[in-house]
């Protein structure tokens, strides 16, 4: 029993650290899709949809192997994604009139989404992290482990919310990161991996950059057509 109860402790520790680690691109995610919201709807939107997400997550990392194992999955994600980071970006008006569009449960289903497609990745270390546990205690590791993750999440994108009142360029980095991220997606995806490496070996950073430059461009010339409609 005491094996049992440490190799129990010890997953769920390397659960958390990973969450820790990888959850930061989430928490840019969360904060971005929160930001127009007026101040009584972001704590909602944060907490339904951190709290979502993560339940979410656990469902994706029960079945994360076998997904992606399935080819253009990950290519599908980073497709959403870019369009996730651009409609983000040219929604950055903060002229925007948010009463006049409520949109707390849009807000939550951009996180819920984003989430999805960001997990991808991260629901393999995480799975990785709970088969060191014995078999049965798997399914509650994942549930705690990821239960815990919550408020370094809610945490994070509440920080973040403050320092973009304070320093607006975070959107646009936060935009450009998304792009990043869908960019190491999509040249990790199983159908075009290994053309990557025979072909394109050692340019996958210069993909995401292209996909980070990419979603600012196209965020900032919609945000600038918006304004010029609007006036």
């Amino acid at each position: 029993m005491d094996l049992l109860n440490a190799a129990f402790f010890i997953a769920l520790l390397k659960i958390i650290w990973v969450n820790v680690l990888l959850s930061g691109d989430n928490a840019v995610v969360i904060a971005l899709a929160s930001r127009n919201l007026p101040a009584s709807q972001q704590k909602k939107a944060i907490f339904f949809g951190s709290g979502a997400a993560i339940v979410l997550r656990v469902v994706l990392t029960l079945f994360a192997v076998q997904l992606l194992q399935l080819p253009w999955l990950k290519l599908i994600g980073a497709a959403l994604l870019l369009w996730i980071g651009i409609q983000l970006l040219a929604d950055s008006d903060g002229d925007a009139d948010v009463d006049a569009h409520p949109s707390l449960w849009g807000a939550v289903r951009t996180i819920l989404i984003a989430d999805l497609v960001m997990s991808l990745d991260n629901v393999i270390a995480v799975a990785a992290a709970a088969n060191s546990a014995p078999e049965g205690l798997r399914v509650p590791l994942l549930i705690i482990g990821l239960g815990l993750s919550i408020p370094l999440i809610i945490f994070g994108s509440t920080l973040l919310l403050k320092l973009m009142e304070r320093f607006p360029a975070i959107i646009t980095l936060g935009a450009a990161l998304l792009g990043f991220v869908a960019g190491e997606m999509a040249t990790t995806d199983a159908a075009v991996h290994d053309w990557f490496e025979a072909h394109m070996h050692g340019l996958d950073y210069t993909v995401s950059i292209g996909c980070a430059v990419f979603v600012v461009a196209v965020g900032l010339a919609l945000a600038r057509r918006g304004k010029r409609e609007a006036t």
